[in-house]
């Protein structure tokens, strides 16, 4: 993931789908730590490609996703989340 590039505007332009992926990132993120649970995410790169990674997310803040192995995701180029 540290060789990928994000666009600078956010792929979501729907304010309440922003809203809907910000509470879906705490619960995912209380998903990693309370329980070490993993999940899809869905992201979009500069280039305009879909992406999926299966993770644990540790930390979500307005700006970024921190995952397990330590790599950050901007929250702008999140999609969505699939939770299993």
């Amino acid at each position: 993931m540290a060789t990928m590039r994000f666009a600078p505007e956010d792929v979501l332009t729907d304010q309440a789908a922003r809203q809907r992926r910000r509470a879906d990132a705490e619960r995912a993120a209380t998903l990693g730590n309370a329980y070490h649970g993993k999940l899809d995410i869905y992201f979009q790169t500069a280039d305009g490609a879909t992406k999926r990674v299966a993770t644990t997310i540790w930390a979500a803040d307005a700006d970024h996703l921190t995952l397990k192995s330590g790599a950050s995701l901007p929250m702008r180029a999140v999609l969505g989340f699939d939770f299993y």
